[in-house]
Protein backbone atom coordinates (compact mmCIF):
# COMPACT_ATOMS: atom_id res chain seq x y z
CA UNK A 1 0.00 0.00 0.00
CA UNK A 2 1.30 3.42 -1.27
CA UNK A 3 0.71 6.06 2.26
CA UNK A 4 1.01 9.77 2.37
CA UNK A 5 1.93 11.08 5.78
CA UNK A 6 2.48 14.57 6.29
CA UNK A 7 2.18 17.12 8.59
CA UNK A 8 -0.33 19.78 8.01
CA UNK A 9 -1.62 23.49 9.11
CA UNK A 10 -5.51 23.93 9.73
CA UNK A 11 -5.55 25.66 6.05
CA UNK A 12 -3.74 22.70 4.40
CA UNK A 13 -0.43 23.99 4.12
CA UNK A 14 2.64 21.49 4.64
CA UNK A 15 5.07 24.88 5.28
CA UNK A 16 4.43 28.80 5.04
CA UNK A 17 4.81 31.13 2.42
CA UNK A 18 8.73 31.16 4.16
CA UNK A 19 9.11 27.70 3.20
CA UNK A 20 9.15 26.64 7.38
CA UNK A 21 7.38 24.29 8.84
CA UNK A 22 9.01 24.48 12.29
CA UNK A 23 5.62 25.05 13.73
CA UNK A 24 5.37 21.18 12.94
CA UNK A 25 8.25 19.84 15.28
CA UNK A 26 7.08 16.76 17.16
CA UNK A 27 6.63 16.80 21.08
CA UNK A 28 7.73 13.43 22.62
CA UNK A 29 4.43 11.88 22.51
CA UNK A 30 3.77 12.58 18.81
CA UNK A 31 7.58 11.50 17.76
CA UNK A 32 6.87 7.71 19.66
CA UNK A 33 4.23 7.57 17.21
CA UNK A 34 5.73 8.59 13.80
CA UNK A 35 8.72 5.99 14.99
CA UNK A 36 6.16 3.09 15.50
CA UNK A 37 4.60 4.08 11.49
CA UNK A 38 8.49 4.59 10.19
CA UNK A 39 9.25 0.65 11.95
CA UNK A 40 6.84 -0.53 10.18
CA UNK A 41 7.33 0.87 6.51
CA UNK A 42 9.23 -1.32 3.59
CA UNK A 43 10.77 1.80 1.65
CA UNK A 44 10.48 5.92 1.01
CA UNK A 45 9.68 7.46 -2.09
CA UNK A 46 10.34 11.32 -1.61
CA UNK A 47 11.78 14.04 -3.50
CA UNK A 48 15.38 16.05 -2.96
CA UNK A 49 13.94 18.36 -0.23
CA UNK A 50 12.67 16.24 2.43
CA UNK A 51 15.56 13.90 1.39
CA UNK A 52 18.09 16.55 2.33
CA UNK A 53 15.92 17.64 5.81
CA UNK A 54 15.87 13.98 6.87
CA UNK A 55 19.10 13.34 6.06
CA UNK A 56 20.14 14.77 9.17
CA UNK A 57 18.92 11.48 10.73
CA UNK A 58 21.57 9.46 9.26
CA UNK A 59 24.97 12.18 9.69
CA UNK A 60 24.04 13.84 12.56
CA UNK A 61 25.20 12.02 16.00
CA UNK A 62 22.82 15.23 18.40
CA UNK A 63 20.03 13.18 16.63
CA UNK A 64 20.63 10.51 18.62
CA UNK A 65 19.97 12.50 22.35
CA UNK A 66 16.74 9.95 23.51
CA UNK A 67 16.77 6.55 23.20
CA UNK A 68 13.79 7.28 20.82
CA UNK A 69 15.78 9.73 18.62
CA UNK A 70 18.41 6.69 18.52
CA UNK A 71 15.55 3.98 17.36
CA UNK A 72 14.24 6.58 14.80
CA UNK A 73 17.70 7.13 13.15
CA UNK A 74 18.32 2.85 13.05
CA UNK A 75 15.07 2.84 11.58
CA UNK A 76 15.46 5.63 8.94
CA UNK A 77 18.72 4.86 8.10
CA UNK A 78 17.79 1.51 7.25
CA UNK A 79 15.21 2.27 5.20
CA UNK A 80 15.43 2.04 1.46
CA UNK A 81 15.04 4.95 -0.18
CA UNK A 82 13.75 6.16 -4.07
CA UNK A 83 14.60 10.47 -4.59
CA UNK A 84 13.38 12.34 -6.63
CA UNK A 85 15.77 14.82 -8.24
CA UNK A 86 16.89 16.93 -11.35
CA UNK A 87 19.67 18.50 -8.97
CA UNK A 88 21.73 16.09 -6.98
CA UNK A 89 24.56 13.19 -8.37
CA UNK A 90 24.00 11.32 -6.23
CA UNK A 91 22.28 10.30 -2.70
CA UNK A 92 24.18 8.08 0.28
CA UNK A 93 23.29 4.90 2.33
CA UNK A 94 20.60 3.08 1.73
CA UNK A 95 19.04 5.87 -0.81
CA UNK A 96 19.06 5.71 -4.43
CA UNK A 97 17.81 8.48 -7.35
CA UNK A 98 15.13 7.50 -9.05
CA UNK A 99 15.23 6.53 -12.75
CA UNK A 100 11.97 6.06 -14.07
CA UNK A 101 8.59 8.07 -13.64
CA UNK A 102 6.84 8.57 -10.51
CA UNK A 103 4.51 5.60 -11.52
CA UNK A 104 7.24 3.06 -12.59
CA UNK A 105 8.97 3.87 -9.46
CA UNK A 106 6.78 3.59 -6.90
CA UNK A 107 5.30 -0.07 -8.96
CA UNK A 108 9.23 -1.27 -8.64
CA UNK A 109 9.43 0.12 -4.41
CA UNK A 110 6.13 -1.76 -4.22
CA UNK A 111 7.09 -5.26 -5.59
CA UNK A 112 10.40 -5.09 -3.70
CA UNK A 113 8.45 -5.25 -0.41
CA UNK A 114 5.98 -6.84 1.81
CA UNK A 115 5.16 -3.27 3.79
CA UNK A 116 3.83 -0.09 3.18
CA UNK A 117 5.59 1.93 1.21
CA UNK A 118 5.57 5.99 1.94
CA UNK A 119 5.66 8.76 -0.42
CA UNK A 120 6.95 12.05 0.72
CA UNK A 121 7.43 15.51 -1.33
CA UNK A 122 5.16 17.81 -2.51
CA UNK A 123 5.59 17.79 -5.89
CA UNK A 124 5.88 13.67 -6.15
CA UNK A 125 2.61 13.78 -3.77
CA UNK A 126 1.20 15.36 -5.95
CA UNK A 127 1.95 13.06 -8.90
CA UNK A 128 1.05 9.71 -7.40
CA UNK A 129 -2.41 12.02 -6.18
CA UNK A 130 -3.08 12.61 -9.77
CA UNK A 131 -2.56 9.17 -10.75
CA UNK A 132 -4.42 7.72 -8.45
CA UNK A 133 -1.71 5.77 -6.49
CA UNK A 134 -1.92 6.78 -3.14
CA UNK A 135 -3.92 4.25 -1.19
CA UNK A 136 -3.90 5.89 2.51
CA UNK A 137 -3.83 9.46 3.41
CA UNK A 138 -1.93 10.18 7.27
CA UNK A 139 -2.33 13.96 7.66
CA UNK A 140 -0.88 14.88 11.34
CA UNK A 141 -3.46 18.87 11.37
CA UNK A 142 -1.44 21.38 13.59
CA UNK A 143 -3.40 23.89 15.52
CA UNK A 144 -1.99 26.90 13.09
CA UNK A 145 -3.57 28.61 10.36
CA UNK A 146 -0.63 30.17 8.09
CA UNK A 147 -2.04 31.88 5.25
CA UNK A 148 -0.22 30.16 2.38
CA UNK A 149 2.30 28.47 1.42
CA UNK A 150 3.27 24.92 -0.40
CA UNK A 151 -0.44 23.12 -0.38
CA UNK A 152 -0.71 18.94 0.88
CA UNK A 153 -3.03 18.61 -1.42
CA UNK A 154 -3.24 18.81 -5.64
CA UNK A 155 -6.16 20.51 -7.00
CA UNK A 156 -7.80 17.21 -8.67
CA UNK A 157 -10.46 17.03 -11.62
CA UNK A 158 -11.94 14.45 -10.02
CA UNK A 159 -13.07 13.79 -6.92
CA UNK A 160 -11.02 11.00 -4.77
CA UNK A 161 -13.75 9.69 -2.46
CA UNK A 162 -12.17 8.08 1.29
CA UNK A 163 -13.15 6.82 4.49
CA UNK A 164 -12.01 7.71 7.64
CA UNK A 165 -10.85 4.95 9.48
CA UNK A 166 -8.84 6.64 12.40
CA UNK A 167 -8.32 10.24 13.95
CA UNK A 168 -7.00 10.85 17.42
CA UNK A 169 -6.00 13.67 19.18
CA UNK A 170 -2.66 14.32 20.77
CA UNK A 171 -1.43 16.01 24.09
CA UNK A 172 0.00 18.70 21.70
CA UNK A 173 -3.72 19.56 20.05
CA UNK A 174 -2.32 17.94 16.80
CA UNK A 175 -5.26 15.93 15.18
CA UNK A 176 -4.42 12.67 13.30
CA UNK A 177 -6.66 11.60 10.30
CA UNK A 178 -6.13 8.28 8.42
CA UNK A 179 -8.17 8.27 5.18
CA UNK A 180 -8.09 4.92 3.21
CA UNK A 181 -9.44 5.43 -0.51
CA UNK A 182 -12.78 4.71 -0.54
CA UNK A 183 -13.64 1.97 -3.12
CA UNK A 184 -14.86 2.55 -6.14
Amino acid sequence: MLLLSMGVSVDGFISDRTGSFDWSAPDEELFAFHLARVRELGAIVCGRRLYETMRVWETDPAMRGTPDESEFADVWTALPKVVFSHTLESVDGSARLAEGTVADEIETVLEATDHDVEIGGADIARQAIELGLVDEFRIFRYPIIVGGGTPLLPHVVDPIPLELVETRTFSSQVVYERYRRAAG
